[in-house]
Parts: C-alpha cells; structure tokens; sequence
C-alpha cells in the first residue's frame, strides 16, 4: 500500500508541477481603487463567473505551463492584456487598468471611480461607443457615426445632405477619417444623407478634435478613427436587420477554434422605388449603395496575432435635376464611385511592456460623373480616382504610469484628376489629365508621463516629408498679376518620378494636465498639423466626385495651428461630467475657388483658386450623465472662422476685395442635447434636440438689367444666412420583445426624425420669373421621417 500511495503522490506532485499560478489585484491606473468583477478571458475563450476579481479587486488563475494570452476587461476601461509560456513561473501582480478617454457611455451599473475625464492630459478627444451609437435617433432609422458626432461640441456641418463633417473651424477634407487604418475619401451614401459603415461592425469610435497623437498626420483639422471589432475565435454569431431604406447582416465564426475567426458584414439600400411617394420632384431619380467588410484574426501563439481586412462600397445615383457635363446636351447626369481598401496588420509582443505593431495599407477610390446624352442616350463619363499605398510600424512602450509610442510611415499617392471618356458619342472628344504622383514620410513619437499627482503631460512630435513627383507639367507665373493663361512666363516638364517639389517640417503636439482638487482639472494643449492632399471645389459642400490634388510648386500645403485651453470636474462618483473648452486655430494656405471657378478636366488648377488663411475660435461647454437609466449629454458651441484670400493685389486673386469673409460652415451659436432613457430592460427611448444659427450664403446686393435680363450683383462673399436650424428626433428601441432568454433575440427600432415638421432650409437660390428676380429656399427634409427597423442576433 505504501508504494501504491507513494506513487500517487510522485504522480499528484508532476501534475502540480505544470502548472503555475498568478494572482494579484486590478486597480484603476489613476485612482488605486479596486475594481470589482473585472472579466477574465484566457485563450479568448467566453467569460466565465469564476474568471472574475472579488470586491476587493483580487483575483487568482491557475495556468497550466504553456502559451497562454490573457485579458482582462472592464466596462468604460481599456483592456489589459498579459502572456504566459513554458518558462513562465507563479507570481502575483498588481494590474492597472487605464479609464477610455471621455467615452460617452450608457452604462446602467457601473463602480464608481474618478473620472478620466479630469485625469487625462488630452482636450478635445471623444469616445462614442457602438451601443450609444444605436441608440441616437437618424434619418431613416439607420445607424450613422458621421450624424452621431454631430451631436458633440465643437462638430457641425454645412446641412443635411452634406458630404462630411466640419470640426473647430476646419473643412471636410481637413478631416483624417480611418476605419482600421485604412482612409475614406467619401463617408457619406447618397450625397450625405448615411455614412458608410456597416454598423455592427463598428467597435469604437474616436473623434481627436484637440490634442492629436503624433502617430496621425496628413490632415490640418481632426482625426476620426474607427475601429471594426474583430471576429470571434470561439463562437458562431449571426446579426442583421431590415429597414424602410437598407438591409444588414454580420456573419462570424471561428476558423480553427481559440486560433482563427472571420466574419463579414454588410448593407445594401435598393429601395429607391420608394422616393416618388416621398416627393414627386423624385420620380425620375435612381439610386442605390452597398458596403462590405470581411475581416479575419489569427493567433498564431501567445506573442504574435495577424489581422488582415477588406472594406468596400458603392454608390449609385442619377437624376435628371443637376447639370451635366460640360459641352455635353444630356437629359441625366449620374454619379458612381467606389471604394475598395485592404488592410494587413501584425502585432508582436517582445514583452509584457513593449510591442511592435506593423501594418500594410492599399486604398483606393474611384468616382465616376456621367451624363446620358438626350438623342442617342450613350453614355459620356468623366473618370477620376485616388490610389493609396500606406507602410506604418510602430512600438509601443508602457510601465506604470509612462506610455511611449514612436514609429514610421511611408505613403505613395497616384492621383487620375480625369479622364473624358465619350463612348460611342459623337461630338465628344477624349481628354485626359496627366496623373499625379507623391509621396509622404512620417517619423514620430509619442509620451505620457505622470510627473505628480496633480501635473501630468503628454508631448508628441511628427517630423513630415513629403515630395511632388513628375512626370508632369509645371508652369511658373508672373507673380504680380492674377494666375491666367496671360501670366504664364514659363514652364518645365518633369519626367516619371523626378522631383517637382519638396515640403515638410516638424509637427509638435502637447497637452498638460493640472489638478485642482482630485474632481476638478485644468488642461492646456498646442498642435501643429500639415496637410499635402486636400480638394479642390466650387461647392459649399465637396461632392463625391470632387477634386483632390496633391501640393506642388504652385500649391502650397495647409499648415494649422490650433491652441487648446479647458476646465473639467466630475462629480458624484463619475455620473456627471462639465467641461468647458476653448481654442484658437490658425490654418495658413487655406484653398478657396475664384469667382466663376470650374475644376473639371482642368490641367492648371491652379489658375482656378487662391490661399490664403483661415482664422477659428470657439468655447464649448458640455454636461454629460454616463450612468444610470436616464444617461446622455447636452452641450452649447460658440464658433466663428473667417478666411481671408489675396494671394496678389490684382482684384482677381482675390476673394472678397482681400477683405475676410465668413466660411460656408460658419456657424456661431449650436445647442445639442441627447437623451436616452432606459424605461427597462426591453424598454428604451431616446430624444435628440438641434438647435444651430444657419449657414452664411452669398446674397445680391442688386440686380443688372442687360438686354433684359437681370443678372446679380454681389459686394461680399457670405453676407447673409439661412433660417436658423432646428430638429427634434425621437426613437424607441424595444429589445427582445418576447422575453425570453433564448440563442436568437430581435429588437424593434422605432424613430421619427424632424418630429415637429420644420421646413429647415438647406440652402437660399434666386430665380428670374416674369421680369423679376425671387428668392427660394432649398429644403432636404421638410416633413417628419418615420421609420421602423427590425434587428436581430443569434449566437
């Protein structure tokens, strides 16, 4: 007997021996308190009740002594990741878990703890994540991050139908817009009204209206970054949905359990059948879109994991209501671009405090503007497109209260400004604009550092160089008269890859943090940014099919400064949050069209605009309740730009006499709010309110008869505005009608937008009727839009 029990001990002691145990406490970074009931995910499999800390924060797993990934998780916190392997030995840890920035959740229960918001040493950054976005009323009943973001301070934009968004007195392609690191030069469906992600792809979403990583660069004004969730590696999960406009479904599942998942999502909206019941100025239009994600994860072992996503969509939209294409006599004109991008992402972990993170980008978007000739309906089509290719490694360093991010990015531009295709019409001849070439270097680095309780700072610097390309065509003119085919006084060609011209410069950025008391804080932050890649328009709002051109020896890059100064307190355990926030932005060599401007199939564009500069302040003021049944957030913007134009003295490159002059976006006064209210836990309604001075717009002054006819006459650009602007929207979301705890659950989504009818007016035009010249107001939605979407999920 005492061989038999002596055995089973050698045996009982082996087992033990494989394995070893970690255990510890998970703490707020910022606090030191303890945080209850944080999840615990090993292998990336599903939660269990035991993978969780007790009341006091402590936690113990036993492992046995292989590779090993391990997260952990905690509602309003960023994740925190640890490995283990063969070599690996019990030990007990401390784990500090950084609070998400600002982030707008809708959290029923939550522990208390002191708000990020005060903490930080960052201004002007949010954080809205997928379960708020679906609960924010929309047009149509679709989930859109683009009108969400509107809803915050400091976010506006031109109207309804605008193709993007206009953040602290930038324009819309000063915005930097990435969806897993890719870039989107169109975010909006059907000339603004939805943006362009499949929503239940969407994880988070993180708008930088302030203090900008030096990680970022290529854009004067902001940085939209949105993440796509990654694909369960344990589950199968289907989620969908159907509405009055689009049609979405999710697909996920894993490949080789705990190693390799994918999924694919995506929407499609073909019910423009439907638009003549809506107006009948609409009987004659078609249109349709659909979007696509496919992405897949890989673990390859406990250190490495390899990401790799695809996103596409598509538009199509042709009316007989806008104009055609010049010299062609059409009876429609019709739009069609694309996107299609692809990302490849791989993250190496040296150790628990330091990662390399390394990715390859391939971006590509192509609008089309066509017009269908009147007698022989042929089809006549303006080609143009933009081609990316992005390299980007990085590493990121972090250890207790230091986080330390430097890195590398390289990017090769090709840029079609157009291609005249005539088809089988006749009349129509072939042109074509030679392509443009760049490229963009970027190194930089990123810190945070606590140096006290009270001072905390984070300081960044990006040194960019970017390099025109030939082959390609560069004139020179005579600098004291106007830009015209008369001042020309020279030009050379370049050939293919030869360098036109050269810009760059460092691009510091830095945010400081002073506590007041341990709820109260006052931040400070500085940004330079330089932008080579911007558009090129005659619109108040760029178009999709708009122009992009790169800087050369006529063009100079946009240059911002922006100054941020705040004040933040939150109180009653983290429920509520204030702050009030101001800026100053100067953005040097803004580009603005001349009177008259056309940019189609333009070889010189430069003839056809000036720079100059653009002046923006503002003060904005928010509350937020984050927790509890009734959560959400209302907030007051002041915010003015002015641009100034006189790149001569000669009256035609100028803009306004030289004088400053209102931009289109310019809006001073915006009240937001928005309400969700959890009635319980299948009941929930939500409001939102809008209230924002109209847009300036150009208004005669006087009228000229010649030959009878009366044309306008116009002293100053953007003396006038619209009515001011007011919505109220509301929807119900009823989730899992049936009650039932069950694989598949659906939920109903009710909403109206414009709920009170008001004729908001988009924009202000003037007509000649019967010798006399009356003003009209363009309206997109003047009657309440309801809706009704059904949604479900199974897994």
């Amino acid at each position: 007997m005492k061989y038999i029990l002596l055995s089973l001990f050698i045996l009982t002691g082996n087992v033990f021996a494989q394995n070893i145990i970690i255990s510890g406490q998970v703490i707020d970074s910022v606090s030191n308190e303890p945080l209850k009931d944080a999840n615990f995910t090993v292998d990336f499999k599903r939660n269990t009740e035991d993978l969780k800390t007790d009341k006091y924060g402590n936690f113990k797993l036993t492992l046995s002594k292989n590779d090993h990934a391990i997260s952990i998780k905690y509602v309003g916190y960023v994740p925190y990741w640890f490995y283990t392997n063969e070599y690996s030995t019990s030990k007990k840890m401390t784990i500090k878990m950084r609070p998400l920035v600002n982030e707008l959740e809708q959290v029923v229960v939550s522990t208390a703890r002191l708000d990020q918001n005060v903490k930080k040493p960052l201004l002007g950054v949010n954080q809205i994540n997928l379960k708020t976005l679906q609960k924010i009323p929309s047009a149509f009943g679709e989930v859109d991050f683009l009108r969400a973001i509107q809803m915050l301070p400091g976010v506006s934009s031109v109207g309804e139908a605008s193709n993007g968004v206009n953040i602290r007195g930038g324009t819309t392609d000063q915005n930097l817009i990435l969806i897993d690191d890719t870039p989107i030069y169109n975010p909006t469906h059907m000339f603004g009204l939805f943006s362009v992600i499949p929503p239940d792809a969407i994880s988070n979403l993180d708008l930088y209206k302030g203090n900008v990583p030096a990680r970022y660069g290529g854009r004067a004004a902001s940085v939209l970054d949105l993440s796509l969730k990654n694909p369960s590696l344990t589950n199968f999960k289907a989620v969908g949905g159907i509405s009055i406009i689009s049609s979405k479904l999710l697909v996920e599942a894993p490949i080789i359990k705990d190693r390799v998942g994918i999924y694919f999502a995506g929407r499609g909206a073909f019910t423009d059948f439907l638009l003549p019941k809506l107006s009948p100025q609409l009987e004659n239009v078609k249109t349709n879109f659909y979007e696509g994600v496919v992405k897949a994860f890989w673990r390859v072992n406990s250190k490495n994991t390899l990401t790799l996503m695809t996103y596409g969509s598509k538009d199509f939209f042709q009316t007989d209501l806008l104009s055609n294409l010049p010299n062609v006599i059409g009876s429609a004109t019709f739009f069609d671009h694309k996107t299609l991008n692809y990302n490849a992402k791989w993250v190496y972990l040296i150790n628990n405090n330091l990662d390399l993170v390394t990715s390859f980008t391939k971006a590509n978007y192509d609008p089309i503007i066509g017009t269908i000739e009147n007698v022989t309906k042929y089809k006549v089509k303006l080609n143009s497109g933009l081609d990316q290719n992005i390299y980007k490694s990085s590493l990121n360093y972090q250890k207790g209260d230091n986080k330390l991010e430097t890195g590398l990015n390289f990017t090769q531009t090709q840029i079609r400004p157009g291609t005249l295709e005539p088809g089988k019409a006749a009349g129509v001849n072939f042109i074509q604009i030679p392509t443009e070439y760049s490229n963009e270097y970027g190194i930089f680095i990123d810190d945070e550092y606590e140096f006290t309780k009270k001072l905390a700072v984070t300081g960044g610097l990006r040194y960019s160089f970017f390099t025109a390309l030939g082959a390609g065509e560069m004139r020179t003119y005579d600098p004291t008269q106007a830009r015209d085919e008369f001042s020309v006084t020279g030009s050379k060609t370049y050939a293919k890859g030869e360098i036109i011209k050269t810009y760059g410069g460092l691009e510091p950025r830095f945010g400081m943090r002073y506590l007041l008391s341990e709820s109260v804080s006052l931040k400070m932050g500085y940004n330079l940014m330089r932008q080579y890649l911007q558009i090129v328009s005659n619109t108040t709002t760029p178009i999709p099919t708009s122009r992009w051109k790169t800087s050369d020896a006529n063009i100079k890059p946009q240059v911002s400064h922006l100054f941020t100064v705040g004040s933040y307190k939150s109180f009653d355990g983290n429920i509520f949050d204030m702050s009030l926030e101001g800026y100053y932005r100067r953005s040097n060599n803004i580009i603005d069209y001349k009177p008259g401007a056309d940019f189609l199939l333009q070889k010189f564009p430069e003839t056809q605009l000036v720079q100059g500069f653009s002046t923006s302040y503002g003060i904005e003021a928010m509350f937020s309740k984050k927790k509890g049944n009734l959560t959400g957030w209302t907030n007051y913007t002041y915010a003015r730009t002015f641009n100034q134009v006189y790149a001569t003295t000669n009256v035609l490159d100028q803009v306004n006499g030289g004088n400053p002059y209102r931009a289109n976006y310019d809006r001073p006064h915006t009240f937001n709010t928005s309400i969700d209210i959890a009635v319980d836990k299948h009941n929930s309604f939500a409001f939102n309110f809008v209230l924002s001075s109209g847009r300036p717009y150009s208004k005669p002054v006087g009228f000229v008869n010649y030959q009878n006819n009366f044309y306008p006459f116009y002293d100053e650009r953007n003396n006038a505005r619209i009515p001011t602007y007011h919505r109220l929207d509301f929807s119900w979301n009823i989730s899992n009608p049936s009650m039932k705890d069950r694989r598949y659950t659906g939920n109903w989504a009710f909403s109206v937008y414009n709920v009170y009818a008001h004729k908001n007016a988009y924009s202000v035009y003037f007509k000649t009727e019967n010798g006399s010249i009356k003003a009209y107001k363009l309206q997109i939605f003047g009657a309440p839009i309801v809706s009704l979407a059904y949604n479900f999920k199974f897994e």
